[in-house]
């Protein structure tokens, strides 16, 4: 396994188990694939009593999130209460952090009240492993989102997602469409999508929002929507942002629209038994159609409740190396 930096850095204790989660970048197949199985152990029908377990019991968790979320907080919150941890929510902005206290002094503070997992958002890239580097020996650090860099429990929701559905990777033909440059999603996403083996990568938005050349390799590049969904298995759009717009030389969401708004008509290009996937928020009638959204092939309501199940098993997985190193 490797899961290390250059630096030295490593995600890994000394058995091969997850101490911390920063990136997917590294991960070993069979890490990844235990991840989701378990995963897959927490997910439950709509309608059923939702999962819950003794696994974090005597944990305490730590949501630190300096930018706006609403599915990834809820979630990492309600993973954590449905295995018996104690949660405290930080509002960064109201915090000591406002009065000039650093993060690694909030980290500290929060850990001489014993808690045990920190997860955290940040704009800044390096803030989450820089505070991994920091913690006691015994605290395990998350990333919740890292600026537009990493979102690995995105990435493994997205992965049990088509998992769920598609079965397997190896044969799979999956599209991310939109501001690929600026997405965290789109990069773990890859991440996740080469480490299991995925079939075909397809990237498709405007020149000025794709990547650097030398990022996603292996992944095809496309300008045309049509073109880059044609017989796909999977759609994956991307968020749209006003300012990229400007970026990308298009006039308003209407004009976006035309050119990357997923339709129903545009969505038979693809295969008809093609999924479409959108992390959140959505921008109906920007980046996507109300009828695809909402549509027989949308599982984007499935990705939301794959988020909890697979916050779950990470924290799960985390508290059972813990308590395996004593």
């Amino acid at each position: 396994m490797k899961a290390q930096d250059p630096q030295g850095f490593s995600q890994l204790d000394a058995a091969g188990r997850l101490r911390h989660l920063i990136t997917l970048a590294g991960l070993d197949g069979d890490l990844v694939r235990e991840l989701l199985a378990r995963a897959q152990h927490y997910v439950t029908r709509p309608g059923q009593v939702p999962a819950h377990g003794k696994d974090l019991a005597g944990f305490t968790v730590a949501n630190l999130f300096t930018e706006p979320s609403t599915r990834t907080r809820a979630s990492f919150e309600l993973a954590a209460k449905r295995l018996s941890a104690d949660v405290v929510n930080v509002d960064v902005m109201l915090s000591s952090r406002v009065k000039g206290e650093s993060m690694l002094d909030t980290i500290y503070t929060l850990q001489a009240m014993d808690v045990d997992v920190f997860v955290i958002r940040d704009a800044q890239p390096g803030v989450t492993q820089y505070v991994a580097e920091h913690v006691a020996d015994h605290v395990s650090v998350v990333s919740g989102g890292e600026a537009h860099l990493s979102h690995p429990t995105q990435g493994l929701l997205d992965a049990l997602t088509m998992l769920q559905f598609k079965g397997g990777f190896r044969d799979l033909v999956v599209s991310i469409v939109g501001d690929i440059r600026h997405s965290r999603v789109a990069r773990s996403a890859a991440q996740v999508l080469g480490i299991l083996g995925v079939g075909e990568l397809r990237l498709i938005g405007p020149d000025e929002l794709m990547p650097d050349a030398h990022e996603f390799p292996g992944a095809q590049r496309f300008s045309s929507l049509d073109a880059g969904i044609d017989h796909a298995d999977v759609v994956m759009i991307l968020r749209i942002q006003n300012e990229r717009m400007e970026q990308a030389r298009i006039p308003d969401a209407a004009g976006y629209f035309e050119r990357f708004g997923l339709t129903p008509e545009r969505l038979r290009r693809a295969r008809p038994e093609a999924i479409v996937m959108h992390p959140g928020p959505m921008n109906r009638g920007v980046e996507i159609a109300s009828e695809v959204a909402d549509g027989p092939q949308s599982v984007i309501r499935r990705q939301v409740a794959n988020g909890v199940a697979v916050r779950m098993a990470v924290l799960s997985h985390l508290a059972a190396a813990r308590r395996s190193r004593g």
